[in-house]
């Protein structure tokens, strides 16, 4: 081509884009009007060994050009994220022919199709072929158990709302095999499930866990007629050995929410629970159930001190935050339409919040570890967050689509996803500050039974808002300036430990972990964060380097491996004993580092003693913590 021409050609292609050369290929937007017909979906999950689902889908059709669409944005995840490279061997037939199709070369999920005329249906066939190792994604398939997920294992129809397309799902499972879900059962035939038909949004709001080792423990609360169960799926059936003690805390926490919110926004809930180590752990919240996914000893492992993790107590939450009520900017006509996360403050700043409240009323985490367990929150905001130096709150909340949870090297610096436990502090600000000014009439329990607790029993659709409406409800609760309140943290016009003292607490720093952080310790790495600004693995590893800290201003970076102290073979005892040492000796830390191939030695001139946080109470000043974190009667 001619030089010359090259900038008119250009700017004909980004004028008009592949759309303009095919205008055939263009996709209708969304319609808020019914999909003719129910979309009949066969999903065969019984291919362990090599890790398939094999899909079939029925779609009423008519003559002439179809459009299909793979979900991309993931609803939680707040990200088009959605692993479209895991689909495989995908044909569309009609009259009993193949037909040709076309993946669409700007929106890479979706398909374009010709319907041949006489045709009402089509048939569509694929693949997903799930991750076989951590590398590839998380793992959803092992011998024992599995987690499916509509939203990877179905295609849809462009130019219609999801809530306006019919699905009627049915799941063939391995032999033996126990299934887990929010949907209702329309029947079995041998180890064929078929689900009631529902809405395209309810399918993919509905995924499923599986497994040959099972048990659903109950956690309907006495006296009500709304069904909540834990369905726990194991690696082996020994895993699933709660306690009567243990049920009991996690009916607790179901009994606290409700407490909390004084509504529910299903017709019943279903845990999704894994207890395992091959197939990967999660936590992703649905209107009427959650995924969750720890490790094998969440029940046989139990310390009584520490207590259990709050994501049962998270997801939960979100039935109320997130998904029933849930940021304007964030709800879409369908799967492929982008989201937008300015708001992920509320939706997972404040659930993060509840999260942690829940699971101290409910006594899953005993008052002690709860309290040790916000000093580590609070630590970070005060001391392990430079990157508030340039970045605010706010802008975290597009993290997400930014990085979709990709590793960091300084994330410190980088900051990833800080909406979730920034947010926890500036909610908990909110809560201390409207129990001061009220004498402890009102707290920011009154925001979320006025916010979240509305319309109860209404979950088939969901309740949007904006802003404004937070800050109204806000003043329903208390008069007070909270616009000015939330921008100023969010934008970074402020701190962000200030409910720390406002709850009557104080961030201090003791050479030893506090009780929670070594109960909940894993690993064997090394904590220095505080004093010499850095993590390691149990082999030396550096983890995140905090910027400006010691060990950065000494050139250590992420990635490098601590083999040596002071001469001495690295082990977490031997940097713990030369930190403690060097308070007095006033001669630097030496430590040996390999990086690659090359090793090299640095000094730290460091004599700060070891720095671990706690909270310790103000002498004279209401301590108003402990009421937040105390089961309501």
């Amino acid at each position: 081509m001619n030089r010359r021409l090259l900038p008119l050609a250009l700017s004909l292609l980004l004028a008009g884009g592949a759309h303009a050369q095919n205008p055939a290929s263009a996709i209708a937007p969304p319609q808020d009007i019914p999909y003719p017909g129910t979309i009949k979906l066969e999903v065969d999950a019984t291919n362990l060994a090599q890790r398939i689902f094999r899909i079939k889908q029925t779609i009423p059709a008519q003559a002439g050009p179809l459009t299909l669409l793979y979900p991309m944005w993931v609803p939680g995840g707040h990200t088009p994220r959605n692993a479209i490279d895991k689909l495989a061997g995908i044909t569309f037939k009609a009259n009993g022919q193949t037909l040709e199709w076309k993946r669409d070369t700007l929106d890479v999920a979706a398909f374009h199709i010709d319907v041949p005329a006489g045709a009402t249906e089509i048939t569509a066939e694929f693949d997903f072929l799930t991750p076989t190792g951590a590398g590839q994604g998380r793992v959803v398939m092992t011998p024992n158990m599995l987690n499916l997920q509509f939203l990877s294992a179905a295609l849809y129809p462009a130019g219609y709302y999801t809530h306006q397309i019919m699905f009627d799902a049915r799941v063939t499972y391995p032999a033996g095999w126990t299934a887990f879900t929010a949907l209702d059962e329309d029947g079995r035939s041998g180890n064929t499930v078929d689900y009631k038909a529902v809405p395209f949004d309810i399918l993919v709001d509905s995924p499923i866990y599986a497994g040959r080792y099972t048990r659903n423990i109950d956690l309907t609360p006495a006296g009500s007629t709304v069904p909540v169960k834990l369905g726990v799926v194991a690696d082996a059936a020994k895993y699933l050995e709660a306690k009567p003690a243990q049920v009991k805390l996690h009916q607790a926490m179901v009994e606290q929410a409700l407490k909390l919110y004084g509504a529910q926004h299903y017709n019943h809930y279903q845990f999704l629970f894994s207890l395992s180590e091959q197939m990967g752990g999660n936590g992703l919240e649905h209107q009427r159930s959650s995924e969750n996914g720890v490790d094998t000893d969440y029940f046989t492992g139990w310390n009584e001190k520490t207590g259990f993790t709050d994501l049962l107590a998270h997801e939960y939450t979100h039935s109320w935050n997130g998904k029933y009520r849930r940021g304007k900017d964030l709800w879409t006509p369908n799967f492929n339409v982008p989201m937008q996360d300015s708001l992920l403050w509320v939706y997972e700043g404040q659930t993060q919040y509840w999260g942690n409240v829940l699971a101290a009323r409910s006594g899953m985490r005993p008052l002690p570890a709860s309290i040790d367990a916000l000093a580590l929150v609070a630590a970070t905001y005060a001391e392990n967050r430079p990157g508030l130096s340039w970045r605010s709150v706010q802008d975290t909340t597009n993290d997400p689509i930014i990085a979709s949870r990709a590793p960091r090297a300084y994330r410190n610096y980088q900051m990833s996803e800080d909406y979730y436990s920034a947010g926890q502090m500036i909610w908990l600000e909110a809560d201390a500050l409207i129990r001061s000014k009220t004498g402890g009439k009102k707290s920011l329990d009154d925001f979320a039974r006025a916010f979240f607790g509305v319309n109860n029993g209404e979950w088939e659709q969901q309740n949007t808002y904006i802003f404004e409406d937070v800050v109204a409800t806000l003043n329903g609760v208390m008069a007070y300036d909270w616009a000015t309140f939330l921008r100023a943290r969010l934008d970074g016009k402020t701190g962000l430990t200030g409910g720390i003292e406002a709850a009557g607490w104080k961030l201090v720093f003791k050479d030893t972990p506090n009780a929670y952080a070594k109960g909940a310790s894993r690993g064997g790495g090394g904590d220095f964060v505080y004093s010499l600004g850095l993590s390691l693995g149990k082999d030396g590893s550096v983890g995140d380097v905090r910027w400006d800290s010691p060990a950065f201003n000494a050139g250590i970076g992420s990635g490098a491996t601590v083999i040596a102290v002071n001469g001495q073979a690295y082990g977490n005892d031997v940097l713990e004993d030369a930190v403690k040492a060097a308070k007095s000796d006033k001669a630097p830390i030496e430590l040996m580092l390999k990086e690659f191939d090359r090793y090299r030695t640095v000094q730290l001139d460091y004599h700060g003693g070891l720095r671990y946080p706690h909270l310790e109470r103000i002498e004279g000043k209401p301590d108003l913590l402990t009421p937040i974190l105390t089961a309501r009667k």
